[in-house]
């Protein structure tokens, strides 16, 4: 029924089991992919059992490293084994990449960059062309037969893309007769059938191109607990069974699974000890009915939330600089400071105590290697050890986390189970040239006949806050354009503008939660080329300022007028300087360095192309942004007194991280922009780095700086893009305190900061 495709869950076994729970000793990532062998392998010296020839596993491990690198292992002969780096090339790194699902090798290493291994060495002086489907068609000593130790173990680079309908998630074995790969929850009241989410009904699961139920006898909540948490809920509660007694004994039920024995810390079904009913069992489920569950939406599901109301937040743990809801970097808040946690023995158990402490489901990914962008400040714990149980992170077993043991690129991130909300059938793109853009049309009704009834958005006002909630609606993650007219992408009929003032602050799940005019239309402009349009994209930037570095290198500079004309020129000083008697006298400046980070995944680049870049022939350079940061300088009330801003006359890379080059460099009409892993470096000696405060008071003040403040381009996330620092100015002298980013500190500390009264120290 058209109905039953609201209710389906598709995680199959291959979404059902981290590698965490496999090899969590280890820490390691682990990818297992089905491999079936030929008869005979080359030059194969062991005869292992029909049954072990069967499948090989694969996986990546060792410390430190990214998701797709690594020692290289291979589950051969019911053991886990290395591969020797005697005559390994990256065309063996290739055949081994594939292995793993990307779609080929950067390169490999060789003795043990990722430490050593244990157990056998299976495989020793492998030579492939390349091009083979299998590590089995590849020339080799054999299995068993290696010379080697540990201490040569080898390791590939993969590719960090994936093959063609790769599924990310981890896959676990499963025989092919019996498995539990799609299910549903089946509402049976009409009314709930309507209602978003769906928390209640008959767990059934998909067998034959039909569905079958499961039987309810020694149901436990425990088997509900799992149940809930892989269609997106915390909790499980009591269902009325009486009245699904009832229903039941009126419909002929196909029952699939009896004896479901789950502890509750499983994240698929399919993990549980399960018994199936074979295909000819007469009077199966005897005296017992189909299992109902009911589930406890988290507080953003819950139904009229509707998401209009804030209320504060008591969590102590937060997903950053994910596409969709209930994805991103974990990030834990320990003495009013938020930090991240180490992805050393990151599984889905830790992964899902995480995911149900936010109010999803279970964890259908714990991911490593800063797979959601690297955070910034501390790093606040480590080797997480979750038994699954638990109410929060913080009842798990952890270690405390030395400078030595983690870095941000090792930061632990979560993909949870979320409720089916039915979100992306009342939006749609037209027009564009892939699935990723497009004109938007919202859906307004059915008519008599049953046809659905689409209508425009105005363009007026709409921007990159609005195109990333329409992104996160339809799950084509982040925005990289909101745009105001889309004349190119006349693609449909409709006409009509049924939606205007559109405000969003970005982090909705659904354009119906932001704020619009209703039904009283005010667009100035009707015409379909001035509808709204989004540009979407799997992957965005996220830039960041350094906080200590500008509470380091704030001085006041006393500066003469006549060394201030092309600051002058590019408006640099306050609106007194114009009534300066130039070129005699001084303005007061106060400087600072800025070193801008991009931890996002996806290069920082200005939204315009180089043929509309401005040159400014007093400084000799070209501006690419209009404004690209702001500074400021505000009462503690919020009123402004000074201010200064940066247009971005050259963004390039000063520095990466190591293993990262270079991309973007201005001289001679480069290319600008930010890589990812790098920043840019504005120097304190650099003209209009800085805030003309000339005509400030003495006294107390808060200083802020705002990077891409008008969101000309996309960001994964807007809410760190501004640092603040306490201030205090004498008259002759300035001290900061307390630099931090916009997000960095708990609510709390947040109220503290701004009311702090200043440095108390005794001036002279």
């Amino acid at each position: 029924m058209e109905e039953d495709k609201h209710y389906k869950l598709k995680m199959g076994c291959k979404s059902a089991m981290k590698t965490g729970l496999l090899c969590s000793q280890w820490g390691v990532l682990v990818v297992l992919l089905s491999l079936w062998l030929p008869q005979s392998l080359s030059q194969q010296t062991t005869s292992p059992s029909p049954q072990q020839k069967n499948k090989l596993k694969f996986r990546l491990a060792g410390y430190p490293r990214k998701h797709n690198e690594g020692r290289i292992e291979v589950f051969y002969n019911e053991e886990w084994g290395t591969f020797c780096d005697d005559d390994f090339s990256t065309e063996n790194a290739h055949v081994l990449c594939r292995h793993l699902g990307f779609i080929s090798a950067t390169g490999w290493t060789h003795s043990a960059k990722y430490g050593k291994g244990t157990g056998k060495i299976w495989l020793d002086n492998v030579q492939c062309r390349g091009s083979e489907k299998s590590i089995t068609d590849c020339k080799s000593q054999g299995w068993g037969n290696s010379d080697c130790t540990h201490d040569e173990d080898a390791g590939v680079v993969c590719k960090d893309e994936r093959l063609p309908g790769f599924v990310e998630s981890n896959v676990i074995e499963q025989v092919e007769e019996n498995r539990v790969e799609e299910m549903r929850l089946r509402p049976v009241v009409s009314s709930a059938k309507k209602r978003m989410p769906i928390t209640e009904g008959i767990v059934e699961v998909k067998y034959k191109d039909s569905w079958a139920q499961i039987c309810d006898d020694g149901w436990t909540p425990k088997n509900s607990h799992v149940i809930c948490g892989m269609f997106g809920f915390p909790q499980e509660r009591k269902a009325n069974k009486n009245f699904y007694k009832l229903f039941a004994e009126r419909q002929q039920n196909i029952y699939r699974l009896h004896s479901v024995a789950c502890t509750g810390n499983e994240v698929h079904l399919s993990v549980c000890p399960l018994q199936f009913y074979e295909a000819n069992a007469t009077r199966a489920c005897e005296g017992g009915m189909p299992a109902v569950v009911s589930c406890v939406p988290g507080p953003q599901f819950s139904l009229g939330n509707g998401q209009k109301k804030k209320t504060k937040s008591t969590f102590r743990v937060r997903l950053k600089g994910g596409a969709k809801t209930g994805e991103g970097r974990v990030e834990v808040l320990k003495d009013n400071e938020w930090g991240t946690v180490c992805d050393d023995r990151w599984n889905l158990l830790s992964a899902s105590v995480v995911c149900r402490e936010l109010g999803f489901g279970s964890a259908k990914e714990a991911l490593t290697g800063a797979r959601m962008g690297q955070g910034m400040g501390p790093v606040h714990m480590n080797e997480v050890q979750c038994s699954g149980q638990e109410k929060s992170i913080w009842n798990c077993p952890y270690k405390n986390v030395t400078s030595e043991d983690c870095q941000h690129v090792e930061d632990a991130s979560v993909k949870c189970n979320t409720p089916y909300m039915g979100y992306k059938n009342s939006i749609r793109l037209s027009g564009g040239r892939s699935r990723n853009e497009g004109r938007m049309e919202v859906m307004t009704g059915v008519d008599v006949n049953g046809t659905e009834q689409w209508g425009l958005i105005c363009g007026e006002g709409w921007g990159t806050k609005e195109a990333m909630v329409v992104c996160r609606q339809l799950g084509l993650g982040f925005a990289n354009q909101g745009l105001q007219e889309t004349w190119y992408w006349d693609g449909s009929n409709v006409t009509e503008m049924v939606m205007s003032g559109v405000k969003c602050t970005g982090n909705e799940m659904s354009l119906s939660y932001c704020q619009h005019h209703g039904s009283n239309i005010n667009c100035k402009k009707t015409g379909t080329r001035f509808a709204a349009g989004v540009i979407c994209s799997e992957t965005a930037s996220d830039l960041i300022l350094n906080a200590p570095l500008v509470q380091q290198t704030v001085y006041i500079e006393d500066r003469p007028l006549h060394m201030l004309y092309c600051a002058a020129e590019e408006n640099c000083l306050s609106s007194s300087a114009a009534k300066a008697n130039w070129p005699y006298g001084h303005r007061r400046l106060l400087r600072f360095s800025s070193q801008i980070h991009n931890i996002g995944r996806a290069d920082f680049r200005p939204k315009a192309g180089r043929h509309s870049w401005l040159w400014h022939e007093c400084h000799r350079h070209y501006h690419s942004m209009d404004i690209f940061t702001h500074y400021d300088i505000l009462t503690l009330n919020g009123s402004k007194v000074a201010e200064g801003h940066k247009a971005s006359f050259c963004l390039e890379d000063v520095e990466c991280q190591e293993g990262i080059a270079k991309r973007y460099e201005c001289a001679n009409f480069g290319e600008q922009g930010i890589t990812v892993g790098c920043w840019d470096l504005y120097r304190h000696d650099i003209d209009c780095q800085w805030i003309d405060i000339t005509d400030i008071k003495p006294g107390n003040y808060i200083f802020q700086v705002v990077i891409n403040p008008n969101f000309e381009v996309a960001e994964s996330d807007f809410t760190n893009n501004a640092m603040k620092c306490n201030c205090k100015y004498d008259g002759h002298r300035i001290w900061f305190h307390n630099c931090h980013i916009g997000d960095a500190f708990s609510e709390e500390a947040e109220k503290r900061f701004e009311q702090y009264p200043g440095q108390n120290n005794k001036i002279s």
